[in-house]
């Protein structure tokens, strides 16, 4: 039960950082709901954080996240980074985080190829 709220917990957390990170005014309804559907179901809560802390901020890669994030995809990659990039408030450091993004996925994909 306990791994279960842990679980619950860290999804909302998840969804809570997203909310937080994306403006709604910044992509079309329908857009928004698309990479939802489509990318963020494909990465856990677990490594989707880690996946922020890095490229957002001074987070350490956790190595077992790379084949999530391989699994879901460089275009799903892609584009939630830079979902989150096109904050208001991150405005005139795209640049920094687009290059943070480039290199996780470079080094995850080396990582899933030697694994």
């Amino acid at each position: 039960m306990a791994k279960l709220s842990s679980h619950v917990t860290a999804l909302f957390i998840v969804v809570a950082l997203v909310c937080a990170f994306v403006p709604i005014f910044s992509v079309e309804e329908a857009e928004a709901k698309t990479l939802w559907d489509t990318c963020l179901v494909k990465i856990t809560p677990k490594c989707a954080l880690n996946m922020i802390a890095v490229v957002f901020g001074n987070g350490t890669l956790i190595e077992s996240c790379c084949q999530d994030l391989v699994q879901e995809g460089k275009l799903c990659h892609d584009n939630l980074i830079k979902y989150i990039a096109d904050r208001p408030s991150l405005i005139g450091r795209e640049t920094q985080y687009l290059k943070k993004r480039d290199d996780v996925w470079s080094h995850c994909v080396s990582i899933s190829k030697t694994a």
